[in-house]
């Protein structure tokens, strides 16, 4: 009995590897909307909540936005923006239910795909699944103008695999050195996966400084990060802006709601509002086809 019931399981995996390698061979769907994935090469810089809050930005100034929590066992994509979801990750993986049931509305008009916390084996997911990540992502590329992957922190290869399949790379860094440092760890990192494939990086690369006590360090974060992978890497580092330290951003996070809804005139905001502005016009959304929702919001920066 045990020897049929190990069998069936076989031929089931037999099965979806069959599907895997099909789909794998067959031409590939054109993906229609533009995928953002924001990382970090440490924890505790404000990844997610820089992610979330970006999406909204987006989201305002007229684009469709998808947020897609690969921060895989360690997700709070949700509690940032404050949704109770009652599926995630982890039962669109296991096939318990499909991406329209995954997926839930959330503030600001953007749509999240919730991930799993305090699930290890969320951590280490095996190729297959990491193929029906992006599989997932295509599809909702399909609909959204934008998808926004909130990666996990780190250079695992998890984090790296799915970051380079994004059009868009913002890396989240802080003054701190320790962050600038890791920050160009998870540089490198990206270009060497790209070179595995014996190809040119063919995302654009940017850096987005947190937490920054004035512009001038801002500034001087971003240059030294840039220069250095110029030097060594030989590789362009886009500047997506930064983000001023603000007590509201914390405040928001206790009340488990995004700062640019909650607090909409405070520096933070602001910031966010000018990084998505710099974002959309790289993506070719003009000024004039701002939404109505983000010229209400500009009256309060």
């Amino acid at each position: 009995m045990f020897g049929r019931e190990h069998q069936t399981r076989r031929v089931d995996q037999a099965h979806q590897l069959r599907q895997l390698m099909t789909s794998a061979h067959a031409a590939p769907t054109p993906k229609q909307g533009h995928i953002i994935a924001v990382t970090s090469g440490k924890g505790g810089v404000g990844k997610t909540l820089l992610a979330a809050n970006l999406s909204i930005a987006l989201a305002a100034r007229g684009h469709r936005v998808a947020l897609f929590d690969m921060d895989m066992g360690l997700a709070n994509a949700d509690i940032v923006l404050g949704i109770e979801a009652a599926w995630t990750w982890r039962d669109l993986l296991a096939g318990r239910r499909s991406l329209d049931e995954v997926i839930v509305q959330g503030p600001g008009g953007i749509a999240l795909v919730p991930g799993a916390s305090g699930v290890s084996q969320m951590a280490n997911l095996s190729e297959f699944e990491r193929h029906q990540l992006i599989a997932a992502a295509e599809r909702a590329a399909q609909i959204h103008d934008l998808v926004v992957f909130d990666c996990g922190a780190g250079i695992s290869h998890n984090v790296v695999s799915v970051a380079s399949f994004a059009d868009t790379i913002l890396v989240v860094t802080t003054p701190e050195p320790t962050s600038v440092t890791d920050a160009y760890a998870m540089i490198k990192a990206l270009t060497q996966e790209q070179s595995r494939g014996r190809q040119a990086m063919s995302a654009s690369v940017g850096v987005i400084v947190n937490l920054a006590e004035s512009r001038r360090e801002a500034r001087d974060t971003y240059e030294r990060l840039a220069g250095v992978a110029a030097r060594f890497l030989h590789l362009p580092v886009n500047d997506y802006g930064y983000v001023l330290r603000d007590e509201h951003v914390p405040a928001a996070v206790r009340q488990r709601y995004p700062v640019v809804l909650q607090y909409p005139r405070c520096s933070a905001s602001s910031c966010l509002m000018v990084s998505a502005g710099r974002l959309s016009r790289e993506l070719g959304k003009g000024e004039e086809q701002q939404s109505l929702f983000y010229r209400v919001m500009n009256m309060f920066l």
